[in-house]
């Protein structure tokens, strides 16, 4: 068994949070063994009466390790 892909969602709480996760991942993608396949972001309001009481911006990550078939050359 072998995993293949893994997507992750987090919150930040500003958009320079989100810069500095973008940079963190990639770091992090060049010794942990993963491609950063999609790094995305949306800005989140939360109203009440019309006024915005809070906000967030949602991050989705998805992290790729391999294909499907890649290496399987090597079992046969």
């Amino acid at each position: 068994m072998r995993l293949l892909k893994v997507k992750e969602e987090y919150r930040a709480e500003s958009e320079q949070e989100v810069k500095e996760m973008n940079e963190q991942f990639k770091e992090k993608a060049r010794t942990e063994g993963y491609i950063l396949s999609e790094f995305s972001y949306t800005k989140k309001e939360k109203k009440k009466s019309g006024e915005i009481i809070d906000d967030g911006y949602l991050v989705k990550v998805t992290k790729t390790y391999g294909g499907f078939w890649d290496g399987l050359d090597n079992w046969i």
